[in-house]
């Protein structure tokens, strides 16, 4: 049987990552936005709802970055 070491775990660069994915995500709105501009009443509605579930996303992204800054800052 092998026996495999795990990786260590390496959170330094996770807070840059997960600021990377809000912004990400913040252009997905806007695009979406823009879209909706030229959609029908159906596909605005689905543009709004999915627009709703990217804010509750970039919310819980925001509060991890403030996590990850914390355990960070801990381990400094």
């Amino acid at each position: 049987m092998d026996h495999y070491k795990a990786n260590p775990d390496d959170r330094s660069d996770n807070a840059a990552k997960l600021q990377e994915m809000v912004q990400n995500t913040i252009e997905n709105m806007h695009e979406a936005e823009e879209a909706a501009r030229f959609s029908n009443e159906q596909d605005c509605a689905d543009i709004e709802a999915k627009n709703q579930r990217r804010l509750e996303s970039i919310e819980a992204m925001r509060n991890e970055i403030k996590e990850e800054a914390a355990y960070n800052n801990k381990q400094q």
